[in-house]
This record gives C-alpha cells, structure tokens and sequence, in this order.
C-alpha cells in the first residue's frame, strides 16, 4: 500500500512534532502493510510556508533515520495546499510541491465555507496541466450538506482522496455516512491516511481494511490503496469508473441535519 496523504515531517505543520514522533509513525505504517507514504505538508499562505528544499532535506534526514531503524518504506515529497488563487504560481516559484514532482496536485479546501473561487482555481490548474486531487472530500460541511458537488467537480477533472479513518467515525458520523456514499457511487479514488500523530490511524488501519473490502470489493480496494497511488508517483493517468449521483436515504439525512 502507498499512503498518499501524511503530516510525517517534524515541525513543519500541525504533524509530527518531532523526529522521533516521526520514526514512531513510521514504524507503525510498516507494521500495518505500507510500502511507501508521501509526505504531503500543509502548504498555507501566510501560516505554512516550508518551501521544497527544506523539505526535500527533511525527507532524506528521516529515510537514513529510518533505515538505521530497519524501517524500509519509500518517502516522497508533495504538499496539501490550501486552496488558492496563487496555487499555480507558488507551484512554478518552487515554493509548494505536486505530488513526487508529477503533474498530480492535492489541495483541501475551507472546512465549513465553499470558496467562491473553487472552480476558477481548478480551471488554471488544469490550463497548466495539472491534475488536481482535492483532499478528504467528505470532511467539507458544504459537502455533507451538498454532496452533488463531488460529482460535478469530478465532471469537471478532480480526483478524490478519501481519508482511511473516516468510514469508522474518526471525523463524525456525518463523515461516515458520505464517504460511505461517495465509496459505493464511484466518487474515490484514493485513500490517506492523513496521520498527524502516532497511535491515531495506522493501528487501525487493518479494522478499517476490512470494512473498506465489504463496501468496495478486494479489487478495488488495492486500486484505492496500491494501484492509483502508484501511477500518480508514475505521473500516469488513471482510469476511473463513471460517478453515480448520491441519493441519501432519510436516515441518512437526518444524520446530516445533526449538529455534530
């Protein structure tokens, strides 16, 4: 398996704190199955702004750390860019990273407020030959409410990457049941664990690989989880099946009108 969404650096965002926390979540990755993890740092205008060859050092301090540890796994370098109308040029200026230098981007949006801007940063990027990948879609508080989004940005050329610990709850139960939703209507397209601090995701990632199976089938689940990620470090296209819309039953909707 490749973890194509991580905090592992040490003190670069709100992950690892330090470089043992780092070898920590290192070891508890390997442990459960994966073979590489890209490390994707918030990249915030203003807040988080570690730029490439910082990073870049930082990948190659924890790799050799990792290997005197008899900890195996590839390490590469992108970012989660907080949705910008500079995301462009801060990729070009060498400020932010795509994913392992290919044309595949991972960027998150606000969490409770659809930006005006959405689809004219996604046109540019695309403009520019980048491939954009919009983190844990089924975290947004629009997106619960409105989940018709989803399809439409993948209409529009967006992958989708789920995180691992949101079909148990982790991130509330409205995160549940969407991701859920968007797993049986062809609406992910990889998985993360989006890990920020050890003891968190990885020991569960087992419990939730055999959820993920009885939802999507043991195919599928190595294209969300080995295959997919692969290709992007590849800079290959992948191929996707047709999104279904969602149609939420009215528990379901019930569960969206809670306030938590």
């Amino acid at each position: 398996m490749i973890d194509i969404h991580s905090h592992i650096l040490p003190n670069i965002d709100d992950g690892a704190k330090n470089i043992q926390e780092t070898l920590h979540l290192l070891q508890e990755a390997q442990q459960v199955g994966f073979q590489a993890i890209v490390s994707t740092s918030h990249y915030m205008e203003g807040y988080y702004e570690t730029n490439v060859p910082e990073r870049e050092m930082w990948i190659k301090v924890i790799y050799e750390k990792g290997q005197e540890e008899n900890i195996d796994l590839k390490l590469y370098l992108g970012n989660e860019i907080y949705l910008s109308e500079n995301i462009v040029g801060l990729l070009k200026n060498g400020k932010a990273s795509t994913i392992n230098d290919t044309s595949y981007v991972l960027f998150e949006m606000p969490l409770n407020i659809e930006p005006l801007n959405l689809y004219n940063v996604i046109y540019e990027m695309l403009e520019n030959k980048l491939i954009p990948i919009l983190a844990h879609p089924e975290r947004y508080s629009f997106v619960q409410q409105s989940p018709d989004l989803i399809y439409d940005l993948i209409e529009k050329g967006v992958y989708m990457q789920a995180n691992y610990a949101s079909i148990i709850g982790y991130y509330g139960s409205k995160a549940q049941v969407i991701v859920k939703k968007l797993l049986e209507n062809n609406m992910v397209h990889f998985l993360g664990s989006d890990v920020h601090r050890k003891n968190t995701i990885y020991p569960k990632i087992p419990e939730i690989l055999a959820k993920l199976e009885k939802i999507v089938g043991k195919e599928e689940l190595e294209k969300l989880t080995t295959t997919n990620p692969k290709f992007v470090l590849q800079n290959k296209r992948i191929q996707i099946n047709n999104p279904n819309k969602i149609e939420l039953t009215l528990k379901e909707k019930l569960i969206m009108k809670l306030k938590k």
